[in-house]
């Protein structure tokens, strides 16, 4: 367990010590104290409520932390390669598969600081400009404020999540962090079209693609979810889809011959 531990900190040390993460970081913490004040500049009636603004703010930049996010997974393992420190690693008395365990894990680990980072700035900005009543009437309907931003902020995180393994799969399977980058950002940004496109109430069996179930926000809308499934219905197919894509990235990096 120490040396999967040291394992998984070398990893960090990759990711944090590069100049480019910290950039990121920075944008993401800075955006996310400017939009509340936006916010606050254009709500003329004063409806809005600390919940409001935190929720508005988090859905604008998420796309920032999920691409920021992307950009760290497609590199994890295709930046070894690209480097040429890929024999380095493998000749170091761990397994492939604690090594790339510990590329996701680290990955994972960055996309949740993001995620942090998002809600906490957010908060602490849109708390200055805004009451702080516990109710939030987003999307037509009052429910208790802090309760809805964090189920907001999970579906948004699912997505995140969900993006973030095709990301990685594809870093694996094809050693190309710029190929990893524009494939998982395309899904990211095509999926709603692939959804209109191949909509369940049109096709039965559309419920079955992952595009579909992405997006789960609008569960907190409804109990019912496109073509008339459950919120369990679609985290079962993404959770499929899901062990797929691990099983695809650890079958590749496990059987490939870095050799040559």
């Amino acid at each position: 367990m120490g040396n999967f531990l040291h394992l998984l900190q070398n990893e960090n040390m990759k990711i944090y010590r590069r100049v480019r993460t910290w950039v990121m970081l920075g944008i993401l913490a800075a955006v996310n104290l400017l939009i509340p004040v936006l916010i606050s500049m254009v709500d003329s009636g004063g409806s809005s409520t600390i919940w409001d603004s935190v929720i508005m703010s988090a859905s604008f930049t998420f796309f920032l932390c999920t691409i920021f996010s992307v950009v760290v997974a497609a590199d994890s393992v295709a930046g070894e390669f690209s480097w040429g420190t890929i024999k380095l690693l493998l000749i170091r008395p761990w397994s492939r598969s604690k090594i790339l365990l510990s590329k996701y894990l680290s990955v994972f680990l960055f996309s949740l600081l993001g995620t942090l980072i998002v809600v906490v700035m957010s908060l602490l900005s849109s708390s200055l400009f805004f009451s702080g009543s516990t109710e939030s009437s987003l999307f037509g309907q009052s429910t208790n404020g802090f309760v809805f931003m964090l189920q907001y902020v999970l579906c948004d995180y699912v997505n995140l999540f969900i993006t973030v393994a095709i990301a990685f799969m594809l870093s694996t399977v094809f050693r190309a962090g710029g190929l990893a980058i524009g494939l998982a950002l395309f899904v990211m940004f095509a999926k709603g079209i692939f959804t209109t496109l191949f909509s369940p109430e049109r096709y039965a069996w559309a419920k079955y693609l992952i595009f579909t179930h992405m997006d789960l926000s609008g569960y907190l809308r409804t109990d019912v979810g496109p073509g008339g499934v459950s919120l369990g219905f679609a985290l079962a197919v993404l959770a499929v889809y899901y062990i797929a894509m691990m099983a695809v990235s650890w079958y590749v990096f496990n059987k490939r011959d870095v050799a040559a």
